[in-house]
């Protein structure tokens, strides 16, 4: 076997590696979905997340009536859509005003939080947790009904102002205020009118009452993220039960003493919803898991403030409850001294790689404005910088194929003699300076690329929706297009995602796809051992099938880089003397192929 079919089977199976990875090595995981807050339920009444520490008593578990004809306050912006509870002064529903469940305009607004009471509850809740050996009803709870003292609708440009009296002396405030993007600003303040001081603690929760409904991926977190004074920490709803025992004997928690800078919060695959305590303030975070009532809560707490006869305390934090949009995430963290945020994106193991990718490829769509077209242009830039290596990979390739001759002169003279073999071949890559492991790097190269690219497409939300042309109007989404009913021209649909047939269900790009690479293997003459002729025949058309159910962007950088792949050896092999004939080993491989098969015909006429 010549060195460069070595190389061509290296790459073959380097690349059937890729693809295993997620099909064999790490399939998704299997999980019973967890009951819901009705499932939980009862006694007709919908139990509320644990407030922090202090708040309630322990082991309780305040309870509340799911009361939607609670009075609610409006929120509008050009991003979020929905309102605030007056009970609790919760923001518990909230939609994303920019983005639908489906590419179907008239589909639903992705709803991001629901209020207590609806099927997966999800909120984010304020408050002040007393000291201990306070009466709890000093501050207000879960279930207090706030008063509205100033404004009718947050947004943009106008907060609004709750406030509550507890009848004793103390007058809470809390104003909400929101940005035109995603980011909630929250002041709370206290009034104390008695004659002795009052200890409390400002904290703000989040809760989700039952695990989220999504399909597990190996390469994608989703559960809480938080980080603390730099550290990112990552966990995952399945392993959230596992925490250590949580003090109050609430179920579950892990605790971290924050002294500077962090956020913590509950991360989707394109949507997320983080605590954001004032940037140079400590505060303690928490992740707690209640399997009793199912439910799942981050929260900080801040530091104990005491507040004095006739003194007024104030406390701020943020909320960011939105899309993971990389540009208004890293202004957050750039403009808004919030630490680490851009982190809160799912960059993966090759983070490296994962983040200067997906920085070129937002950069190219904002001035061509088409992702499929940047993706494109992305290719070109990736193997413009691998240029010199593949340069070189393809020069050693053609000199390999004009030292084939003496090669072939060498195996007469060592017969059966590998080391004399071997040791011919060295002297004679040495006398022309040729390394034949050079063809291997630009392969090699590839791979973590190709796993950035994927994770890059899969993750981030700007490629969600995002078209390119035609039919492909989702990148994130595989082909729609289906060679099942000759790609619509049949009168019937095509199988479902989950179905087996899927499979067979290939779209135009995998096609192209396949003929690319069929193409990139014509430029040399398939080789005469006929194990290697029979794989190298089989490989494009195994590909098509297996990277079919793969998003659309995937699968249009894999066409294009096979297609400059293929320009750049065509060139640079005529550069260097050899001039490939595509065409003719096109019709060689036919003639040979009609040949074996008129041979395998005539072999029983011989056998008699």
């Amino acid at each position: 076997m010549d060195d460069q079919n070595r190389n061509l089977i290296l790459a073959t199976a380097l690349s059937f590696l890729v693809i295993l990875t997620w099909f064999i090595l790490f399939p998704p995981e299997e999980q019973t979905p967890l009951p819901s807050a009705e499932e939980i339920s009862t006694t007709g009444a919908t139990p509320v997340a644990d407030a922090p520490e202090g708040v309630v008593e322990q082991g309780a578990a305040p309870q509340v009536e799911a009361a939607p004809e609670a009075a609610r306050l409006d929120i509008a912006t050009s991003h979020l859509t929905g309102s605030i509870s007056l009970q609790g002064g919760r923001i518990d529903d909230l939609l994303l005003a920019t983005y639908r469940e489906t590419l179907d305009p008239n589909s639903d607004l992705v709803r991001l939080l629901s209020p207590v009471g609806s099927n997966l509850a999800y909120y984010a809740l304020y408050g002040w947790a007393p000291t201990a050996g306070m009466d709890p009803d000093m501050v207000p709870g879960p279930n207090t009904i706030w008063s509205v003292e100033a404004g009718e609708t947050l947004t943009a440009d106008s907060p609004v102002t709750l406030v509550w009296d507890n009848g004793e002396g103390l007058v809470f405030r809390r104003t909400m205020s929101v940005d035109e993007d995603y980011l909630f600003t929250i002041s709370q303040s206290v009034e104390n009118t008695t004659g002795e001081s009052v200890a409390i603690a400002p904290y703000g929760l989040i809760a989700r009452h039952g695990q989220p409904d999504s399909r597990p991926f190996f390469i994608l977190h989703e559960g809480v993220v938080r980080m603390s004074d730099g550290e990112l920490q990552e966990i995952t709803y399945k392993n959230l039960p596992d925490m250590d025992p949580d003090p109050r004997g609430l179920g579950q928690s892990d605790i971290i003493e924050v002294s500077e800078n962090g956020w913590i919060g509950f991360t989707d695959k394109y949507w997320m919803t983080t605590l954001v305590p004032e940037p140079g303030t400590a505060f303690r975070s928490t992740v707690r898991y209640n399997a009793t009532s199912n439910i799942f809560q981050s929260e900080t707490v801040m530091p104990t403030r005491t507040i004095g006869p006739g003194e007024t305390v104030s406390a701020e934090s943020q909320l960011f409850a939105g899309a993971k949009e990389w540009e208004i995430i890293r202004e957050y963290e750039t403009e808004g001294g919030i630490e680490g945020f851009l982190d809160s994106i799912d960059w993966g193991w090759f983070f490296f790689l994962t983040k200067p990718i997906f920085a070129l490829l937002h950069w190219l769509n904002i001035y061509i404005g088409n992702m499929g077209w940047s993706i494109i242009v992305l290719t070109l830039i990736i193997k413009a910088v691998l240029l010199p290596l593949a340069y070189k990979s393809y020069v050693s390739m053609a000199k390999m194929k004009e030292l084939q001759p003496e090669m072939e002169k060498l195996k007469e003279q060592a017969g059966d003699d590998r080391q004399k073999m071997q040791q011919g071949m060295m002297e004679l890559y040495k006398k022309n300076k040729v390394n034949p492991a050079s063809g291997c790097l630009p392969i090699l190269m590839q791979i973590p690329i190709f796993f950035s690219l994927y994770k890059v497409i899969f993750v981030t939300i700007e490629l969600r929706h995002a078209p390119w042309i035609g039919w492909i109007k989702d990148l994130s989404a595989p082909d729609p297009s289906s060679i099942l009913n000759l790609f619509g021209l049949l009168p019937w649909g095509t199988p479902d995602q989950g179905s087996i047939f899927f499979i067979f269900s290939l779209g135009v790009l995998p096609i192209f796809l396949g003929i690319s690479m069929w193409l990139q293997q014509k430029l040399n003459p398939a080789p005469t051992d006929a194990t290697q002729k029979m794989i190298f025949a089989w490989m494009p058309w195994v590909f098509m099938f297996m990277l079919g159910s793969f998003a659309s962007g995937l699968v249009l950088y894999w066409i294009a880089n096979n297609t400059i792949t293929f320009t750049q050896q065509y060139l640079i092999m005529r550069s260097h003397g050899h001039k490939p004939d595509v065409f003719g080993n096109i019709l060689s491989g036919f003639k040979r192929d009609k040949k074996a098969a008129a041979n395998s015909a005539d072999a029983p006429k011989k056998g008699k």
